[in-house]
């Protein structure tokens, strides 16, 4: 979790305490020393995830021919300070906050998530609508990772019926281990109050594109970026429609900045039409990696 980096980098390091001083958190303690408890707790994790990913891109951004950005969920915040949008201490603070809120948005354990999988986007789709009917309690769509990697949100009853309905479509249903229903409208209170801190920061005109998860576009300027970021936390991320985004202003190239693989296993899949020979995916997660780095364009 970005240790080895920090003790051969001072930047690194000064990130890191950037980071404990913006959530008020001793983030080395708990993902060095591995305090499984403490480290699932969002409010140490959205933080610590962030400082990862700048640490990072502060590593290889000197090397890298960048033609557009984008982090998923959490990670659109690193993406926007690899652009220059928002200062790395400004992201730090908003990580924190994030994390803090969506931590404390559903004391109730009321809502939940689930991956639904071994299902088309049309079908997970119908899942939904069905359950909506029968319940009339609120579930939506809240990840479109891939065209078969969809994750949704909403009331817990509906989310459990939900999984139900996809075994008996022959999918999966993989309830997830979190605090609330994200990406959805019952992160509303949480994202009212995150809104003023983000109309107070300082939005910068983007160095380069950033791909937004509200719609999948690219921005480039600041106040587009704000605008989508003011409704993320209450919105399905949308993945998929970012990388064929990214693939279609002829991206070919996507370099993963973070603690393990997670998005660059997303690439292909949603790029079915694409030759596969045409796409090529590297992950940046240690200072092996960021001393192995070599330039590549797109």
């Amino acid at each position: 979790m970005g240790r080895d980096l920090a003790e051969t980098s001072a930047d690194a390091m000064n990130l890191w305490k950037l980071g404990e001083r913006a959530s008020g958190l001793p983030l080395r303690e708990i993902f060095w020393e591995g305090d499984e408890q403490a480290m699932s707790d969002t409010r140490a994790l959205q933080p610590a995830l962030t400082v990862v990913n700048l640490a990072l891109w502060q590593a290889v951004c000197s090397r890298a021919a960048v033609c557009g950005a984008a982090g998923h969920s959490l990670g659109e915040l690193s993406a926007l300070a690899a652009a220059g949008v928002l200062s790395p201490e400004s992201v730090l603070s908003l990580a924190s906050l994030r994390g803090r809120l969506m931590a404390e948005a559903d004391p109730q354990g009321q809502g939940g998530m689930a991956a639904l999988l071994k299902m088309e986007q049309d079908a997970v789709e119908d899942v939904v609508r069905e359950t909506v009917a029968e319940t009339g309690l609120l579930l939506i769509v809240a990840n479109y990772n891939t065209p078969a990697q969809l994750v949704i949100s909403g009331a817990r009853v509906a989310v459990q019926l939900a999984c139900q309905k996809a075994r008996e479509r022959k999918g999966r249903g993989v309830e997830l281990k979190v605090s609330g229903a994200f990406h959805s409208p019952m992160m509303d209170a949480a994202n009212r109050e995150l809104a003023p801190h983000l109309n107070r920061a300082v939005w910068s005109k983007p160095r380069f594109p950033v791909y937004c998860n509200l719609h999948g576009k690219a921005v480039t300027d600041g106040e587009s970026a704000r605008e989508s970021l003011l409704a993320q936390m209450t919105s399905p991320v949308r993945w998929t429609e970012t990388v064929r985004n990214q693939y279609a202003d002829g991206a070919r190239h996507w370099l993963e900045l973070g603690p393990k693989a997670v998005l660059g296993k997303m690439v292909a899949p949603c790029l079915a039409d694409a030759a596969a020979e045409d796409l090529t995916v590297e992950l940046v997660s240690n200072a092996q990696n960021v001393a192995d780095f070599a330039p590549r364009n797109g």
